[in-house]
């Protein structure tokens, strides 16, 4: 069905607009991908969903018309551990590459998959350059025990190019929430979703139920998937869709702060995780905690 049709659904506004069933959604989202809507199309579909908000059906047509063009990572005999990095680090040290080394130095085979979708932060693919972790140019299996890093281009090229709309139209548009729920594993995979607001806590986890997915949620570090090292977070986990909270939050700060870098730096990120997987300095005692949630994930 031609694009404008379900624009005059969800381009009502926040009160008139009315939800699209999955199907309608797949439809919608693989025109989408696929690069066959104008461009006057696609920003009136970035906006209408900006103002309207995705519901639960819409983004599992969403993950359905994304699954059905994705390249996936090979499964192996154990769960993949999905790593989602997105946001990047704007004001803390960004730490989504210790979780993952972490998980591989405990045997699970990690990816971490990202895009910079601006100019003003330090990203997961700056960190990895640092750390010696080049991008994966193909896709390819990932070992127990190994951690990859895979460009969203390289998944899913018209998932890229629609996240690469908000440094035209200046606002993050339904592809940011998608690539946080998705599983690119061929196999079973543990998701690492994070949220920066409550109401996404709600959204995400209704996602993760209708999916059947088996994932972690928490309120990450700056929207990334890794916890702030400075506090507790409360950590729901999902197996097959069901909720159970794994963590509960602590209130306030730790009452000891782990000795972080001062800035954002990449090389300055990457020798402080360097001294952490040597033993020279402690994991950080929520990100040790979201570790062990992991494991336990992986082996239900």
């Amino acid at each position: 069905m031609p694009i404008s049709h379900y624009i005059k659904e969800i381009g009502r506004g926040k009160d008139g607009a009315r939800p699209l069933i999955r199907e309608q959604s797949a439809d919608l989202f693989g025109q989408v991908l696929d690069g066959t809507v104008t461009d006057l199309e696609l920003g009136a579909f970035v906006i209408a969903m900006r103002i309207k908000g995705e519901t639960v059906g819409e983004m599992a047509g969403f993950l359905d018309a994304t699954y059905a063009r994705m390249q996936r990572i090979p499964a192996t005999d154990k769960p993949l551990v999905v790593l989602p990095s997105y946001n990047g680090a704007r004001k803390l040290p960004l730490l989504t590459p210790l979780l993952g080394l972490l998980l591989a130095q405990r045997g699970l085979p990690v990816l971490i998959h990202g895009a910079a979708t601006e100019s003003t932060r330090v990203f997961v693919s700056n960190v990895l350059i640092a750390l010696d972790i080049p991008a994966q140019a193909a896709i390819q299996n990932i070992a127990n025990g190994e951690l990859g890093f895979a460009p969203t281009e390289l998944l899913c090229p018209g998932l890229a190019r629609l996240l690469a709309v908000r440094r035209v139209v200046g606002l993050r548009n339904s592809a940011h929430s998608l690539v946080k729920l998705m599983n690119p594993s061929a196999g079973a995979a543990v998701v690492v979703g994070s949220y920066t607001h409550p109401e996404y806590a709600l959204s995400m986890a209704a996602v993760f139920e209708k999916m059947g997915s088996t994932a972690l949620l928490l309120r990450g570090t700056e929207g990334e998937s890794v916890a702030d090292a400075r506090r507790m977070p409360q950590m729901d986990g999902f197996v097959a869709g069901q909720c159970t909270v794994l963590q509960e939050a602590q209130k306030g700060t730790l009452a000891s702060l782990p000795e972080l870098p001062t800035g954002t730096d990449a090389a300055d990120t990457a020798a402080y995780i360097r001294r952490v997987l040597a033993g020279d300095l402690p994991v950080p005692g929520p990100i040790a905690r979201q570790v062990e949630c992991i494991l336990q994930l992986a082996s239900a």
